[in-house]
């Protein structure tokens, strides 16, 4: 019932409407650096990136698609040891936050803060002292810092009032989300083109508009994904091997694998293994679910 009016044929045409031009046109990224760990990064509490195949790797990732207007934005980060099961004195995390206008191609990154892992200093001599990771020793280390950015839109996200999932009795929850999971299985599954543009609209616009994308984009993005999903020998996992995790301060809720898997280690429990064709290989379908203030069924996001 979500998105009634949305189809295959005309969700691009439906999100090319709700796309804003500005003279600015801000794209934020981090770029990050780590060692001797595997990562998870989220932003505004909701999951932005993850590295669970590199232990020790640089490169970077867009976040505009989790900020929804200007001011603190937060971000969490959890490492886990990529060796044995402790993290080591020389691990290391650090994020470079970035953005580049759209609308000025030849202009330069701007730089505005690094974060790095809180260190321990040890005094080796009057002149000398050896820093190690502070949570050196742990199985996992969490934390978080506050940022401030600007962006030209205001937008409201579709779960900005919704229930706080939290407060609703787990073992209820978890078995109600489980049967959620399996009917989103099942479209993807079924490849029905209609609904599976109806389940992917809201996330695909967001990120659409927070991009500022182009109609020629919004198309290209939208035929790139009816090639993997509608044109690969597909299979959607089963929903097994899982634990329920909140996100969004509450108001999002999501069956995530438990790690004893390396293909899906950190990611969504809602996976689709292309056994051919375009993108080859473990693709996780990252749906988040809430519920409406006064409603009682998941909605997708």
């Amino acid at each position: 019932m979500q998105n009634p009016n949305i189809t295959a044929n005309n969700i691009a045409e439906e999100i090319t409407k709700q796309i804003k031009h500005y003279p600015v046109e801000k794209q934020y990224k981090y770029r990050y650096n780590n060692s001797m760990c595997y990562f998870e990064i989220s932003i505004n509490d909701i999951p932005s990136f993850k590295d669970y195949q590199s232990s020790q790797n640089g490169s970077a990732f867009l976040i505009n698609d989790l900020i929804f207007k200007s001011g603190k934005q937060k971000v969490s980060y959890k490492l886990l040891p990529s060796e044995g099961t402790e993290l080591k004195d020389n691990t290391e995390l650090q994020l470079t936050l970035l953005s580049y206008d759209q609308k000025n191609k030849n202009a330069d990154d701007v730089e505005y803060s690094k974060f790095t892992l809180p260190q321990i200093e040890e005094k080796i001599a009057e002149n000398y002292s050896k820093f190690k990771f502070s949570g050196a020793g742990k199985t996992y280390y969490e934390g978080s810092f506050d940022v401030n950015v600007e962006v030209p839109y205001d937008l409201q996200s579709p779960f900005e009032n919704a229930q706080d999932l939290r407060k609703i009795d787990k073992k209820s929850l978890e078995e109600k989300l489980v049967k959620e999971y399996n009917k989103i299985r099942n479209i993807y599954q079924s490849k029905d083109k209609d609904k599976v543009a109806r389940l992917l609209y809201d996330k695909l616009k967001n990120q659409m508009v927070t991009e500022y994308a182009s109609p020629q984009k919004v198309k290209a993005t939208w035929e790139e994904a009816k090639e993997i999903l509608f044109n690969s020998d597909m299979e959607i996992l089963p929903i097994e091997k899982y634990e329920m995790r909140f996100f969004g301060n509450g108001k999002l809720v999501a069956l995530y694998a438990d790690g004893s898997n390396p293909n899906t280690r950190g990611g969504n429990a809602l996976v689709c293994h292309l056994k051919s064709g375009y993108g080859k290989g473990f693709l996780e379908l990252k749906h988040l679910f809430y519920i409406p203030q006064g409603e009682t069924e998941f909605k997708v996001y």
